[in-house]
């Protein structure tokens, strides 16, 4: 991301301006509660599953957020309209934020949706710790949605036999679609909006403690809980799940090669950068995002049909992401702001006080937007003498490395604390109900994730963040 423009941006908002008022966050509230709420209450939930009434919503609110920035930013407080400001608004939040984030998801949901993983073995409570783990590496490098969309349906069809199981899809969420995406920038939408603001692409690296720790705790009270409930499995489904049989089956290989392309050209493609080795000034043309649509077509082109009809793969999640992030992005920049020139009054000082404060908020509402806001609220803290991390987009261009690990690690791991946390949660739940699986509602997932996960974070809180 261009950092000098990024600076340009936020000189837009001056402080000669009047500062917006808290009365103007209730767009981005709003926009939260929708995502919430909406899909909970009966009257709402049918006209809700459209992508465009998820649209509608997002427009509406995002156009009370331009119409302050054009109209109540005057110094004058007249009706003459501010178009720097809405100019550096919409700059800022769509085109500099929201079309790379939205084609990284789009490129890495296309290309995943070309590989198909198809067979049948014996469903052991190894084979499924098997299949989570692996669901928890590739995460990070072809995304938690892309790991999430690969894996769901072949797990699926390997437990068809068995009757308890939806444990273990609660605990695909909490490891595929969430915890495990944190060590790369494509890993989870969080991570690759701070690799935006100018941290570095292998800083996130940096996560892999706390990413094995929490792994490792995770997966093994899946394991216990998993021995448990094959043991109550009746002999015939047993019996069943040992005889029938079918290799398991990789078809799309080559999308791989081209995931490997969609990871090279994030990491090297920088706007306004230098690319490694080569030295080449990088334009300021999404030169990357064009590359990245490039290899999604080119996956589009060469997938045989069957593989996509037999993925169910179709471009409507990515719709509903799309719909929904665009009024995200436009309305939360008031808060953004408010934090900047307030946020050291919130008392929010310590890597603790960030892990929690961003992580109960991703779970409750959305972990990607909640990133950005605390993100903006560490840079504006004194180092305190810790290490600090320079050149990224925040008010002071800094920002205290043990912040950005708490609010980092917060996003993504409690992201899976509800089923609104992250995207790839209600993929998952909408697929595994699809094939029959019994998944728990809102709050019976909740208890889930409070029951296993909220005792795991304690003690990480305690061992990293202290």
């Amino acid at each position: 991301m261009n950092l000098a423009w990024q600076m340009s941006a936020l000189a837009a908002t001056d402080t000669a301006l009047p500062q917006p008022g808290m009365l103007w966050c209730l767009p981005f509230a709003c926009m939260l509660m929708a995502i919430a709420l909406f899909p909970l209450i009966p009257r709402l939930s049918h006209w809700w599953e459209h992508n465009r009434s998820k649209l509608a919503v997002s427009l509406v609110l995002g156009m009370i957020v331009c119409g302050y920035y054009a109209f109540g930013r005057s110094a004058s407080g007249g009706l003459s309209p501010n178009m720097a400001a809405l100019g550096a608004l919409l700059r800022h939040a769509v085109l500099d934020d929201y079309v790379p984030f939205i084609v990284l998801l789009l490129s890495l949901y296309t290309i995943s949706g070309g590989i198909r993983l198809s067979g049948d073995i014996p469903a052991h409570p190894a084979t499924n710790a098997g299949f989570l783990l692996l669901g928890a590496v590739l995460a990070n490098l072809i995304g938690t949605t892309g790991a999430s969309v690969l894996l769901v349906r072949p797990l699926l069809q390997i437990n068809a036999e068995r009757r308890h199981t939806v444990h273990t899809f609660v605990f695909f969420i909490f490891l595929v679609s969430n915890i495990g995406g944190c060590l790369l920038p494509i890993g989870d939408p969080p991570l690759f909006l701070g690799y935006l603001r100018g941290v570095p692409f292998l800083w996130t690296l940096a996560l892999f403690p706390l990413w094995f720790v929490a792994v490792a705790t995770v997966l093994g009270l899946y394991v216990i809980v998993e021995v448990l409930a094959y043991r109550k499995e009746p002999p015939k489904s047993i019996q069943r799940d040992e005889t029938l049989r079918i290799p398991l089956k990789l078809e799309g290989k080559f999308n791989f090669a081209l995931l490997a392309l969609v990871v090279l050209a994030v990491a090297v493609l920088v706007p306004g950068q230098r690319t490694p080795f080569l030295s080449v000034q990088v334009p300021d043309v999404y030169l990357r995002e064009i590359i990245l649509l490039a290899m999604a077509g080119l996956s589009l082109a060469c997938t045989p049909r069957v593989i996509h009809r037999e993925n169910a793969f179709g471009f409507g999640p990515m719709g509903e992401v799309a719909c929904l992030f665009i009024g995200v992005f436009v309305t939360m920049q008031i808060p953004v702001e408010l934090l900047r020139a307030q946020g050291l009054s919130l008392g929010i000082h310590s890597p603790m006080q960030f892990f929690w404060a961003t992580g109960l908020l991703s779970g409750l509402l959305d972990n990607a937007p909640t990133y950005v806001v605390f993100f903006e609220l560490a840079g504006i803290l004194p180092a305190q003498g810790g290490t600090v991390l320079g050149g990224v987009a925040t008010a002071t261009s800094q920002i205290p490395v043990p912040a950005l690990l708490a609010i980092s690690a917060g996003s993504v791991f409690m992201g899976a604390l509800t089923y609104i946390g992250n995207g790839p949660n209600f993929l998952v739940k909408s697929i595994a109900e699809s094939r029959g699986v019994p998944m728990p509602g809102f709050f019976g997932y909740l208890l889930y994730s409070g029951v296993i996960l909220v005792p795991v974070f304690i003690v990480m809180s305690l061992i990293f963040f202290r």
